[in-house]
């Protein structure tokens, strides 16, 4: 389990957190759960999501409630969203984490590829807000929480439709926070920069590459799903209550 600050008002908060099961978004289930919160997380891979839940509830003895859905189906996300609010009252904690980060070049990308890579990446975030937000606003408010990246900061040229999703994410954050701040609803975004996940190990990580992005960071060694738990938990609680329209980097001191 996660070791980090306690924050007291989380406790019993009802806490929505998209592609919760497996990377990123695992840890920040966990932590949630482990603050005591009513956690309920929505995500595509079903054998892992059911494993996480069992070891959440063993180590924190908070089960989180998973929700199987395909974000890409908006119709879907909808009723995974409704399903949360009907088992945990009103979300007044969302975490907008969900995404994919395939490598493409741009002499590949479609207009299919580009639309598909968009669905997944930032259509997302909007439908998810547009959803609980009537909600959580009649709840006395809450705090919103979209991860962007800091790939597009970054000149990465290897994912353009990823990093034009990721970029848009902070123009969303902004403009959703100017909506709903007199709701007392704060939208932030965080910006994590090479988080090793056992995807990116899976996929992109070699000896040389790690070294190489860990020698540019302030701090020199490896970042894990676990560096972005307490970033989140205090934009998520009332002691970041002032806090809105901010983009939080969390990348070891590259930017």
């Amino acid at each position: 389990m996660v070791s980090t600050a306690r924050f007291p008002d989380l406790e019993g908060r009802s806490v929505l957190i998209t592609g919760g099961g497996t990377g990123i978004g695992a840890a920040l289930t966990e932590a949630f759960a482990g603050q005591g919160a009513k956690v309920a997380f929505i995500d595509i891979a079903l054998k892992a999501s059911k494993q996480l839940c069992d070891d959440v509830e063993k180590t924190t003895g908070n089960r989180p409630f998973y929700l199987r859905a395909d974000l890409r189906d908006i119709s879907e996300l909808r009723r995974a969203v409704a399903r949360a609010v009907e088992e945990h009252g009103p979300v007044t904690v969302l975490v907008n984490n969900a995404a994919n980060d395939t490598r493409h070049e741009v002499a590949d990308v479609t207009p299919e590829s580009w639309d598909e890579n968009q669905a997944v990446n930032i259509r997302p975030h909007f439908f998810t807000i547009q959803a609980l937000a009537p909600d959580m606003a009649a709840a006395g408010g809450g705090s919103i929480i979209n991860f962007t990246s800091t790939s597009y900061m970054l000149n990465i040229g290897t994912m353009p439709a990823y990093t034009a999703a990721k970029a848009a994410i902070v123009g969303l954050t902004k403009g959703l926070a100017g909506r709903y701040g007199p709701d007392n609803i704060r939208v932030n975004a965080v910006a994590p920069g090479w988080v090793i996940t056992e995807r990116q190990r899976e996929l992109w990580v070699s000896k040389k590459s790690l070294k190489g992005h860990i020698a540019r960071q302030c701090i020199p060694r490896m970042m894990l799903p676990e560096d972005m738990v307490g970033p989140v938990l205090f934009l998520a609680s009332d002691a970041s209550q002032m806090l809105t329209a901010q983009t939080l980097i969390v990348d070891g001191g590259i930017l």
